[in-house]
């Protein structure tokens, strides 16, 4: 184990504690994206959009994904810090841009929090009518059921700001119990869908009869797996709370894109061999939820579900854990607003506790903001994935260039691509570009205009970037003479 002052190195004391084991390292990166929360979430947008060739924007992901998760397992390796992508950024960029990562991962953090916690509605109306709190009809895509969807969301946030002030030790405990639940869920889920499969793999080779996706519907459906795969770097984020950190947080980040990643294809495919009909609209309208009661039969469905809804419960609490872990980093380098305040940590709790109730205060208020909007959760799925992924662009371009101009020598002992590292960066930045292009090209099925009543929705990923790079920048004015944030390369 690293001794408490190896973070003096880099310029940091030991504050928060180091008391996670890799299981708990990987946990948090697994759980971050975790398959049953964002596959049930967003199986149906897949489908309608791409039909069963969908399936296919699935590899084409994992395998950018990996190629990212390989840059950041050097980094990793290399700067066991919290904050993860903001301090490899900072170590290799210098002034604006370096601190622009942290930024725009900050704010995608937040929407990728607010879009966890609304993912409860896909599960819970369907364990029990009764969560419909606000009647109406209960799917996304009407107006009650995402202003449902705004209300359940909003209370689960209360509760995972509760337990990410509480301290390390409970959210570690809640989560390495969701995963483990998580994990034992998607065994059961592929195996008894295959069992049922009413089709063969073959499948995923064609169209559904009486249906004709297009490329330009499979290129949107690619939305869902680029939503699900992302937030692995999370399993580094929490580093300075790791055992062994710079051994177990490359290891961490590798295995939570890998078992995500291969569990989510195995879900998809097996839920496509079992739908009772490719046809009937009922993969589109309702999405996993629909085959699970259909395959498994009522009773069973529902506990399955309930299942669904504990991953979602871990997965948004183990998203607000990596934004306060981001939060913390960015205040303690003096490189945010009330940076004094949010950087304190209490010392009973060792956790902190400012950024906590900063993170959850602002995803409700992203949910507010889209109360009764049909289109809540593509337009806050599709902003996050095109901003985290600028996040990442943030990190793996610079890192390209370094490597380039020979100032980043392999290290002795730690996890290194070697010969590999030029050519495995220079692929994952061209992924970022792409993946960013098509997701944030402006679609009318997806920033539906119609049934938001806006043409701004439009060009909401868009305006919404534009937005935080004006704000970024004149916060940046204020705060660029704070000498942390120089790199440390």
């Amino acid at each position: 184990m690293p001794a408490p002052d190896e973070l003096t190195t880099f310029g940091y004391r030991q504050e928060l504690r180091r008391s996670l084991g890799g299981f708990s390292a990987f946990a948090a990166g697994f759980s971050f994206v975790s398959i049953l929360t964002t596959v049930f979430q967003l199986f149906g947008f897949g489908y309608g959009f791409g039909g069963p060739l969908f399936f296919w924007t699935w590899p084409v992901v994992l395998a950018g994904q990996l190629l990212v998760a390989l840059v950041f397992a050097e980094l990793a390796a290399r700067y066991p810090l919290a904050g993860s992508v903001y301090q490899w950024a900072k170590q290799l960029s210098r002034g604006f841009f370096g601190w622009l990562a942290g930024w725009m991962m900050l704010l995608g953090c937040v929407v990728a929090l607010a879009a966890a916690a609304i993912a409860l509605q896909i599960v819970l109306p369907s364990v029990w009518d009764g969560f419909q709190l606000v009647g109406g009809d209960p799917a996304v895509t009407s107006a009650t059921g995402a202003a449902n969807a705004v209300l359940l969301g909003a209370l689960l946030l209360v509760f995972t700001t509760a337990v990410n002030a509480g301290g390390v030790r409970l959210m570690a405990r809640i989560n390495d119990v969701g995963v483990a639940a998580e994990l034992l869920g998607v065994v059961v889920l592929v195996s008894g869908l295959g069992l049922f499969a009413v089709r063969g793999p073959q499948v995923v080779l064609h169209d559904a009869p009486g249906t004709s996706a297009g490329i330009g519907g499979v290129l949107a459906s690619a939305l869902m797996a680029a939503y699900v795969l992302y937030g692995f770097d999370t399993a580094a984020s929490v580093a300075e709370e790791t055992k062994n950190a710079r051994r177990a947080a490359p290891r961490a980040v590798l295995r939570a894109v890998l078992v995500s990643g291969i569990g989510g294809l195995a879900v998809v495919v097996t839920a496509l061999m079992a739908a009772p009909s490719l046809t009937d609209g009922q993969l589109a309208g309702h999405g996993l939820p629909y085959v699970i009661t259909a395959v498994f039969g009522d009773p069973l469905g529902r506990v399955f579900l309930a299942d669904v809804a504990v991953a979602v419960v871990v997965c948004t609490l183990t998203i607000q854990t990596g934004t306060v872990r981001l939060i913390y980093a960015m205040a303690r380098d003096g490189a945010l607003p009330a940076s004094a305040r949010l950087a304190g940590v209490n010392p009973r709790t060792g956790t902190p506790v400012a950024p906590a109730l900063v993170s959850g205060g602002l995803a409700i208020g992203l949910l507010l903001l889209n109360v009764g909007n049909p289109t809540l959760f593509s337009t806050i799925t599709g902003t996050s994935v095109v901003v985290v992924y600028l996040a990442y662009l943030l990190v793996t371009g610079p890192l390209l260039v370094n490597r380039l101009r020979g100032r980043f020598p392999a290290e002795s002992g730690l996890f290194s691509l070697g010969r590999w590292g030029v050519p495995v960066n220079g692929a994952a930045v061209a992924y970022g570009v792409a993946m960013i292009v098509n997701i944030g090209w402006p679609r009318a099925e997806i920033y539906d205009v119609t049934a938001s009543g806006s043409p701004w929705m439009l060009l909401f990923p868009l305006e919404f970037v534009g937005g935080a790079l004006v704000i970024g920048w004149l916060c940046w004015l204020r705060l660029r003479p704070a000498p942390a944030l120089e790199p440390a390369i």
